[in-house]
Formats: structure tokens, sequence, C-alpha cells
């Protein structure tokens, strides 16, 4: 059934407030167990309100029942404020954000179907920061618009596409939505307070995505053709339009416009420099480019980042913060220098800069949100995202390099518990393929390296950061030389000691789920035991589901569509080879990967009397978002482990 807006609502319930203490720390009574790592962060994602005197978080809680909420906080008047609570069985927070000093816009993530076909939706939320006054409502409403939109059938998907946060006018925001024409957003200025909404542009020439510049105005356009791959950036001039780049997204390395200066003649983008995305800037009157950061040997992918005081671009999300406003600079050195052992992100600040959120973490410490009020030169700590942690149980990591067969060299993360070496050992493909794996901490490696395991996380070919080359190694190449990667990272590890080639466990989620299925089909001595959680196993299978979607020739791009050769790189179709136990693991409402990928698994491990074992968890999705589920796959993975690795 289709989840109605109002349907939202009454499962997003709003809350009395101040019902459970401020509290940031917790007793550490018991060595670490599974059930401490599988704990759900117990604060995350904090932003300060303009005037930097209230904080907006998010808080999950176990008890009397395992809650997601979203609450405030008043530093002047010490009092908490609970907004909405999901039990994540149907409905996420997907993100929040201040829109002015009294209000929240929240986007609300939920299952729906269209037609037979389970998908994702999203919805905005206008909330009041105490729940008071008209204090929740749907912010984009249906019906209204829907009149207006001469295709009252189509109900768009997403519509929590803020493109314009509008913060000298702190009534409205612009929204991009498809209310005429699916995939064929127009832009909409709404109002926080009431819902009401007025078009600014209409739909127009293909294009999929808007940008405005500092001031306001709607001017890019991003076309794509999802048929033939063909973008196109254009720059509005009137009435009429410029385009600024072309290419073809499937093939091309391509220029991507990240947003404007405050002057609104200078636009920064992404380009490449050489193999490597770097930022640049455009000066829109003199068409003169201007490269302002590249990162030798590697892609600067994050988004452009703005002060809230001057309005002006200052820096770039890059593995952390890279900033070249000076000001900021300094006070990341500061930081640096406050806090060395760690790796500080400021995160959020009050509109005149003296407020500020910073997250602190290494490959040790769990995550500390500190508060920072730059007038007291103070800083302190705000939430520990694990404090059931025990931190005398994690190990730093270190990032090395090892050389694949062909001599392709491959960055990968050691982490080695403490001890003499061999060790039991884990190789843990990240997902995606198109992510990458940093420093710092991460949930899985702390519980493998508590238990006493070695683990390794290659970012093999087609992980993002790499350049163009590298990433472009996934296309149609799943099981390849992206797998023969991972294989190598195993046998590195034996050849530097620090694993026994009899006693190597492969475990890996989406991506990394169907690496480590194809690990016991291509290499079927190689490993003790494999997990997959959320795996694909057919790829001829996730080719046929995105037949339903838009983008559905990307996909044949990316993975194939000659179907014996896609069978030819799919555990599913080779199962007959495997000898290695395997644990899958898979929730039923996974919109991503659908659980079909593991029922076809198990369903064929079982027909050919393969070791295996099979968890489907109940709502589960491809983020074990729901506390019993994460709890539940971290037990089974536990008790996998141990039978099948020896200490």
């Amino acid at each position: 059934m289709h989840h109605s807006p109002s349907n939202l609502l009454i499962q997003l319930l709003l809350l009395c407030a101040a019902v459970i203490s401020f509290s940031v720390t917790a007793q550490q009574e018991e060595p670490s167990s599974y059930l401490d790592f599988s704990a759900l962060p117990a604060y995350g994602t904090p932003a300060l309100a303009p005037d930097g005197t209230k904080v907006a978080f998010v808080q999950n809680v176990t008890s009397p029942n395992e809650l997601t909420m979203l609450a405030t906080y008043d530093f002047k008047k010490g009092k908490k404020y609970y907004l909405l609570q999901t039990d994540n069985e149907e409905v996420h927070v997907n993100w929040y954000k201040w829109v002015n000093n009294e209000r929240l816009i929240v986007s609300a993530l939920y299952q729906s179907r269209r037609g037979k076909t389970k998908v994702k939706d999203t919805r905005l939320l206008s909330v009041r920061f105490d729940g008071g006054g008209k204090g929740t409502f749907n912010l984009i409403h249906w019906q209204r618009l829907k009149s207006r939109a001469g295709n009252p059938t189509h109900t768009p998907q997403f519509q929590d596409e803020v493109i314009d946060w509008m913060p000298d006018d702190p009534e409205h925001i612009l929204v991009s939505i498809d209310a005429e024409v699916l995939g064929l957003p127009s832009v909409y200025k709404v109002n926080v307070n009431t819902g009401s909404l007025s078009r600014v542009i209409r739909g127009k020439k293909g294009i999929r995505d808007w940008v405005t510049d500092r001031q306001h105005n709607v001017r890019i356009g991003i076309s794509l053709d999802y048929d033939t791959g063909e973008r196109e950036v254009l720059l509005k001039k009137g009435d009429s339009w410029e385009t600024l780049f072309a290419y073809n997204a499937m093939t091309d390395k391509g220029e991507y416009p990240m947003g404007f200066a405050l002057d609104p003649n200078i636009l920064y983008y992404r380009g490449y420099k050489g193999d490597f995305k770097a930022v640049y800037k455009l000066n829109l009157k003199t068409k003169e480019r201007t490269e302002v950061y590249s990162d030798d040997g590697y892609d600067v992918n994050g988004s452009l980042i703005y002060s809230p005081l001057t309005n002006d671009a200052i820096g770039v999300r890059h593995d952390g913060r890279f900033y070249w406003d000076t000001r900021y600079v300094a006070l990341q050195n500061g930081l640096d220098q406050s806090l060395p052992d760690y790796n500080n992100t400021l995160v959020s600040f009050s509109d005149d800069e003296q407020t500020y959120l910073v997250y602190s973490e290494s490959d040790t410490l769990p995550g500390v949100f500190l508060l920072g009020d730059r007038k007291a030169g103070r800083l302190d700590a705000l939430f520990h995202q694990y404090p059931q942690i025990d931190t005398t149980t994690l190990s730093k990591h270190s990032l090395i390099s090892y050389e694949a067969r062909d001599g392709v060299s491959v960055e990968a993360y050691l982490t080695l518990p403490e001890g003499e070496g061999p060790f039991p050992t884990i190789i843990h493909p990240h997902g995606g393929p198109g992510a990458r794996d940093f420093s710092g901490f991460d949930y899985w490696t702390a519980y493998f390296t508590s238990k006493g395991y070695a683990v390794l996380r290659p970012n093999f070919r087609g992980s993002q950061g790499y350049g163009f080359s590298f990433a472009q190694s996934q296309m149609k190449g799943w099981g390849l030389a992206m797998q023969d990667d991972i294989t190598d990272a195993a046998h590195w590890m034996v050849e530097q000691g620090h694993a026994e080639k009899d006693n190597m466990c492969i475990v890996g989620a989406s991506y990394g789920g169907y690496a480590a299925l194809m690990a016991t089909v291509k290499t079927p001595n190689l490993f003790k035991c494999a997990v997959s959680f959320a795996g694909v196993s057919s790829l001829k299978h996730m080719v046929l589901s995105a037949r339903r979607f838009l983008n559905n020739e990307f996909v044949k791009n990316q993975i194939g569509d000659d179907f014996d050769d896609l069978e030819a790189r799919s555990p599913y179709y080779n199962a007959e080879n495997i000898k290695t136990p395997i644990l899958l693991v898979h929730g039923e409402e996974d919109r991503v990967v659908r659980v079909r990928q593991s029922r076809y698994m198990a369903d064929e491990l079982d027909d050919l009397d393969k070791t295996y074992n099979f968890v489907e968890l109940e709502n589960g999705d491809h983020y074990l978002s729901i506390q019993r589920n994460r709890h539940r796959f971290f037990q089974e993975m536990d008790t996998f482990l141990d039978r099948y690795l020896t200490k």
C-alpha cells in the first residue's frame, strides 16, 4: 500500500518534552561485547540553531522501547524537547536543518510502492523546535499542489530536494520537485510556517537538477538523458540558456557545478586535473578558469562549505575539511593543536560564527561532539556516540599499499589487534563499489579487532577517490580485476606474516557482500568462511530489476547487459564450486539490494547441500537502521566467526 503523507505523520508521533535527562556519559561496567559495537550511536548529527542558543540532534534509546528521536536542547533555558520519534520500521528521519531560530525542516524517508515495485519516498516536515504552536506539519501540501500541476495521477517520489535555504529570508526555502512531469522538476518557493507555495521556474529542457546563486536566483540547470547519458550544464541568461559544459555522464570525465561564490559571476565546479577531480572556479563574464584546490593522487569529491557570516564559499569537504578562508584555517589549526591526537571536523556554526560544533574522533576514539564558544574560549564535550565501548580494546589503523598481480598499486587500511601475529584475519571489502574506506573509528573494524582479529580493508579497483581510470575499472568489471584485488589483499596479509593462509574469513555488506560471495566461487580454497550482509548474488537479476527505474541504462553501463557474461560473474550461477561455509543476512524490506538476492542464493546453496545459514531480518533495510536487527546480525556473525576462525 502507498503511504500518504498523513499516514507518515501518524507514524512520526509528537512527543512530550523532557522525559529523559540531558546526559552524555555512561559507565563502562563490563568488557565490550558484540552488543556494544552493534548499538546504534547514542547521539548523532547535531546542528546549531542560527543564533547558537539551541541544538538539534538525534538520540537513539533502547528503554522502554527501541526508538530514534529527534530532539532539541535550549542552552539558555536548560530544557530539552522531544519532537519526533520513529522505531525505524517504516519511517526514518533522513536529515534535518534549522531554517530559522524557531523551526526545523525534516526529511522523512519511508517505505512505499510504485505499482508492484518497492521504493523509498521522501516528504518534508516543518517542525517547531519545542513542538508548540503549529508544531509539525507536511510542508508540501500535495493536494494543494496537485490541483495546479496538470498531472493529477503523478505523485512525486522525492519531495525533499531543497536547493536554497534562503538564510536572509527565514520564512521561505526553494524546493525542486517534479510535480508536473516525472523526473523533470520545477522550482517552488515554499513558506516554512504555512506551507503555501508559488512556482519560480517550470521544468524544461530535460533539466534534472537546479542550482541557485547566493542571491537566491535560479542560475544553473543540469540536464541528463537517462537513455544516452548525455549531460548539459546550462546557464540561465534572461530568457535564454547558454551551455557551459556538455559531456556523456556514462563515459566522459566531464565537469559538474558545485555552487556559486558570493559574487554571482563566479561559479565553482568540479573538473579533472589529469585523471583526478579538482575544484575550479569559472568567471561567467570573462570565461576565465582557475584551479582552486587539488590533492595529488586523489579526487576531491566533497561539496562546498559556506560561511554563515559572509555567505561566501570558504572551503570544500575533502577527507575532513579543507579551507581556503584564513579565518577558518586559523580556527582549524587551533583545534588541531588543542586536540592533537584526534581528527577534528567543524560541523556546525551559529550565524555569527561565535558558537560552533566539532566532531572529534580517532581510530581508537568512537566519536565525540564538542561545543565551542569562541568568546569564552571554551570547548566542552556535548555528546559521546558510543559511550559503552571500552576504548582500550581498539587498535590504530595503518594506511598501506600492496601490489596487485598486474602491478597496480592498491591502498588498504590494516588494523592489528594487540599481540604478536599471525592473527585470525578478516578481509573486509567495502560496499558501493564506488565508495572508499578511510581512517577513523569504524564500528565493524572495532568489533573485529576487539575479538583479536586482524582486519584489512582494501580500496580495490572501482573505489572512488583514486582517479577516473581507477573508478572506471568497475564498469562491467564486477568479479574480475576488482575481485582479484581483494584476493591479492588476502595473499599480502599472509606474505607479511599478519595472517595464516588457513585462518581467514571474508566479510562484506552490499557490494562487499557480493565480493564475499564471489570469493567463495572464484577462490574456493582461500577463506575459511564468508559473511554477506545485503549482498548481490545475481547480476542478471540486478539488471532486470533496474528496468523499472529511470537509470536503467546507467545500471547496464555499470554492470553489463550480456546475460551469459552476467551469469559467469554471479555467485548464484556458480555455486556448485563453493566449499566455504557462508552466512547470508538480509533485511526483508531492503530497497537498495532486494532480499531475493539472498533468498535465491540460499535456495541454490540448499539444493546443492552446501554449508550455509540464512537469516532474514524483519522489516530490515540496507543500513541496519533498526536496533534489534543490528544486534541480531552481529550476534549471528559473532557465533559464525567463532565457529570457523581459530584463535
